[in-house]
């Protein structure tokens, strides 16, 4: 029993042995795959460093236009009702509904057979009256005959009979109604044969060729809003389709109720596809700024300070993410203008900025791009 555990012992210290001679050679053996050079070794530095994949736009100047969204309603560039300036009975109308009429064309006719023969007396009064008139002008100024009384009274009769059948004319020729602007004959309210009194409603004509939008804004851009301003609007019936226009009309009065002051942007209406009281969204320009940096605004993030945005910036041949605080300008249309905080040519991130920090390690996997979006 005693020379049994000798024996185990010896063969325990001879193991133990081996395994510290093998653990020896191999620290003075040099590892798989190396060859002792310092500079093949990675850095020590990259050893779990996070890098995150960014894309980047160069910043340069560019313009922006700053637009106030409102909505309006359409309204005909003109929209006339044709009144009767005689009485009579309507003997024809001279335009179909629903057609497009000139300025002075006839669209109806009344009887004026009444007015003729009135205008027929009316002239051969003036012609007696005018011969009169003559013979007497003879006998007082040539040849000293009758008295002066009855010689101006011979001419005053003369030019009352004239003014007499010059109004009758005149009334003759409104027995036929004309359309006093170029559009489409819309309504017609009497028929054939019925009789319109003056100041009666015959038709209206509506000139849609060109429209207006009516709208009112707010009274804090006063100062920005002026005749000739450029206006984009669309509707929702014409999904994708837009109108230009420009601004024909600022109020001077700011509406108490709401505190808006109104205005009408005048637009081509092609096809007369626009109709008279369809609600419009426009986007009114109220200035235009030329050589300032717009950067989307998504990468505009909000910071303890203020905002901020990330450029990616290199330092000791490697890319970091540093964050810039900016002093922001007009927005539009998810675009910003930086006034302050970013310099022309910085890389802003604009794929990524989520999943960085001040500091963060990144690499660049885009090309330049133009930072600022082409003007539509």
């Amino acid at each position: 029993m005693t020379r049994q555990a000798h024996s185990n012992g010896a063969d325990w210290v001879a193991r133990s042995v081996a395994i510290l001679l093998a653990a020896a050679v191999a620290a003075c053996a040099p590892a798989a795959g190396d060859d002792g050079d310092p500079e093949q070794q990675p850095p020590a530095e990259e050893a779990g460093v996070r890098i995150v994949n960014v894309e980047v736009t160069s910043v340069s100047l560019g313009e922006f236009a700053d637009f106030i969204r409102v909505t309006g309603e359409v309204e005909a560039f003109h929209d006339v009702t044709v009144a009767a300036e005689e009485s009579g009975r309507i003997e024809a109308f001279l335009a179909e509904k629903g057609q497009r009429v000139e300025r002075g064309q006839p669209i109806a006719r009344l009887d004026d057979d009444l007015l003729v023969a009135q205008v027929d007396e009316a002239r051969a009064s003036a012609e007696l009256a005018r011969e009169q008139y003559e013979r007497q002008r003879q006998l007082w100024i040539d040849e000293k005959i009758g008295t002066e009384i009855a010689y101006l009274q011979a001419k005053y009769q003369a030019e009352q009979a004239a003014a007499r059948l010059a109004q009758l004319e005149e009334r003759l020729t409104r027995t036929v109604i004309s359309a006093p602007v170029t559009g489409v004959f819309d309504e017609k309210y009497l028929e054939e044969g019925e009789i319109a009194a003056i100041g009666a409603r015959i038709a209206q004509i509506v000139a849609t060729s060109r429209v207006k939008i009516a709208a009112g804004i707010p009274e804090r851009f006063a100062r920005s809003v002026r005749v000739g301003n450029p206006a984009r609007i669309w509707f929702d019936v014409f999904p994708g389709r837009e109108f230009e226009g420009r601004i024909g009309f600022v109020g001077s009065s700011v509406d108490p109720g709401n505190r808006t002051f109104p205005i009408e942007i005048v637009m081509s209406n092609p096809g007369r596809v626009v109709k008279p009281h369809m609600v419009a969204n426009v986007q009114v320009q109220q200035e235009r700024l030329r050589d300032v940096m717009v950067v989307p605004q998504e990468v505009v993030q909000r910071a303890a300070d203020g905002y901020k945005v990330f450029v990616a910036q290199e330092r000791d041949g490697k890319l970091y993410a540093v964050a810039h605080r900016v002093n922001l300008g007009p927005s539009s249309a998810n675009r910003t203008v930086i006034e302050e905080g970013i310099e022309i040519g910085d890389l802003l991130i604009t794929a990524g900025y989520m999943q960085v920090d001040d500091g963060s390690r990144v690499r660049v996997v885009n090309q330049n791009e133009p930072v600022v979006p082409e003007e539509r």
